[in-house]
């Protein structure tokens, strides 16, 4: 199959193709300067386009609703529409036992154990985590401290890909 073809069936640019065929995307040959593509691997590379189509399609949607079924608080005030989303923790994969005292007494962190003090630290590195409507963005609060295990940017990312998978399993 050549390079129009290819395109046509593909539904991308000729250009496209050639590049697919220089970077190795698909199997093809060239011969007197012009490229030979291999069907089979044509339609392989249309299938993984149709894939990550089909997932940007099914993308997360933050809303009042999504974020209350995944356990947010609702607040309202002075026209202001906020979900706070109190049990952040749980979607970063920190887990923690305590004593009757309130002390950790164990922590992990996405499934690794980790030290009582690190523990603390996490949980002091973000302070709140919100919804807010008005813009249709999450929002947080750094906290004061920072653990040697994760950043607070790395644990900010973890939450939101945590409630961003939360989301999508309703």
């Amino acid at each position: 199959m050549n390079t129009l073809a290819a395109a046509i069936e593909a539904r991308v640019t000729v250009a496209t193709i050639r590049t697919w065929c220089r970077r190795g995307v698909i199997t093809a040959t060239k011969t007197a300067g012009r490229w030979a593509i291999d069907a089979a691997s044509l339609a392989h590379r249309i299938a993984i386009g149709a894939r990550r189509a089909a997932r940007k399609a099914a993308r997360v949607v933050y809303s009042i609703e999504t974020m209350t079924a995944i356990g947010g608080n609702r607040w309202q005030r002075n026209g202001m529409d906020r979900v706070y989303i109190n049990t952040w923790p749980e979607f970063a994969g920190i887990e923690t036992t305590r004593y009757n005292t309130g002390n950790i007494s164990s922590a992990s962190y996405q499934g690794e154990s980790i030290s009582n003090s690190q523990a603390y630290k996490l949980l002091g590195s973000i302070d709140k985590v919100w919804y807010d409507d008005a813009d249709g963005k999450l929002h947080c609060r750094f906290g004061l401290s920072e653990s040697r295990v994760a950043s607070r940017q790395e644990l900010w990312e973890t939450v939101v890909a945590g409630i961003r998978a939360e989301i999508a399993a309703l």
